[in-house]
């Protein structure tokens, strides 16, 4: 083989992943701009401010402020990482430097067999278990709200999280463990001094993916956070909404064109959000 045939063979490969490069980078541009471009309509009958800013999302009398909506998702997400990430550290840690080789194997296999579960078998566990529980230990008329949503999603983003924390505990270098307990470290004060440190990175991505992960469900959160748009919720056992779980309730109903379009522009907030 020559060196013009080489070459020739090399400029090929080159302008097919150039081109499949641009296939994806045109494709999200034109998704955003189609539907940056419906939801924008919304602001010649309504106001940016009271589209942004106001507190009530109600169909029925015309109203839609996007704060309850944003609010259900963040404090839902917020709640959920707060308590997935320690969880899943520690179980990473346990799986990696306590757990003997079958435990370990049995543990990671439950994750993987976790995360292969659709969101609705995650949502009738919740409707099923999580809202009687909820509505029994805080004696809420409905059960349903941000806590038994965040619930459900502590389940959901545990396989991602954990995954990737226990590679990245796995993969800090044996020479850092060596010398922590050389320096006369004990077990403990290796892990959250050495080992920990030098996982943060991994740590992060895990966070990360399980940010994205809390933020675009749907399904599950639809059915137990009780879909009350019209305000901010008073506590987190009362009925709320979230961004992902308003478009998929209202926008296959949605005959009003202002109501359309403000589903979309939620969409796109969704989008630039750091489930993004």
């Amino acid at each position: 083989m020559n060196a013009t045939s080489i070459r020739r063979k090399a400029i090929l490969y080159q302008s097919i992943f150039f081109c499949a490069a641009a296939v994806l980078v045109l494709g999200s541009l034109a998704l955003v701009a189609f539907i940056g471009s419906q939801g924008l309509t919304l602001f010649k009958v309504e106001s940016p401010v009271a589209f942004f800013f106001g507190g009530t999302w109600d169909q029925n009398i015309g109203e839609y402020g996007v704060l309850p909506l944003v609010y259900g998702s963040l404090v839902t997400t917020v709640l959920t990482l707060v308590i997935s990430v320690p969880l899943a550290v520690l179980v990473a840690i346990f799986m990696v430097e306590v757990a003997p080789g079958p435990m370990r194997r049995l543990m990671r296999s439950t994750v993987e067999l976790f995360a292969a579960l659709p969101s609705v078998i995650f949502g009738l566990l919740g409707l099923t278990v999580i809202v009687p529980f909820v509505r029994q230990v805080f004696h809420a008329p409905l059960g349903k709200g941000i806590l038994p949503a965040a619930i459900v999603l502590v389940f959901m983003v545990q396989p991602t999280i954990v995954t990737i924390t226990e590679d990245a505990v796995r993969n800090a270098a044996a020479s850092l463990r060596e010398a922590a307990l050389a320096m006369g470290a004990t077990r403990w004060q290796m892990l959250a001094g050495v080992i920990l440190p030098a996982s943060r990175q991994g740590i992060l991505t895990a966070m990360i993916l399980g940010l994205g992960r809390a933020v675009g469900e749907t399904m599950a959160v639809q059915m137990v956070i009780g879909n009350i748009t019209s305000r901010i919720p008073a506590n987190l056992v009362a009925g709320a909404s979230t961004m992902p779980a308003a478009i998929v309730t209202q926008l296959p109903e949605a005959a009003d064109p202002v109501q359309h379009s403000a589903l979309i522009m939620v969409g796109f907030l969704l989008w630039w959000s750091p489930s993004a």
